[in-house]
């Protein structure tokens, strides 16, 4: 007998994945999340690759799963996959204690946090011509 199947909660056309438990800040994390957000996916790898933050590498992994995720289990094309969603949550806290002067104690924070990046085909969307120019007025 068994359980029923839970719904698919994305659409047939969008595949994600979740990194849990990565040592950075949210504040620093949404940093690199908003570098690659309504990209392509391979301008959002290069830009990652050469990205200088420290935490650009973790956040490759998981654009990478999300690629995997979409190719894997839901035949999605490579080439048509976009970014449309990258954000940030709150893990849980460390909390260390730093000894001060006078007896006194310094509480050290050490945050986790977790990014979810979700993957769209778009198979008919065009890139732009580069001779349109959109900051040009008319």
């Amino acid at each position: 007998m068994g359980k029923a199947a839970t719904k698919r909660r994305l659409p047939d056309n969008e595949a994600q994945a979740v990194g849990r438990m990565i040592r950075i800040s949210p504040q620093k994390l949404n940093l690199v999340a908003q570098l690659i957000r309504g990209k392509k996916v391979e301008t959002a790898l290069a830009d990652l690759t050469f990205s200088r933050k420290r935490i650009s590498d973790d956040v490759k992994k998981v654009l990478q799963s999300a690629i995997a995720n979409a190719e894997n289990n839901h035949d999605l094309d490579v080439d048509d996959l976009i970014v449309s969603e990258a954000y940030v949550g709150k893990n849980l806290v460390m909390k260390r204690w730093h000894a001060r002067a006078r007896g006194r104690v310094g509480r050290i924070q050490k945050p986790f946090s977790q990014i979810t990046i979700v993957a769209v085909s778009y198979p008919h969307l065009e890139p732009p011509s580069p001779y349109y120019n959109s900051h040009a007025r008319i």
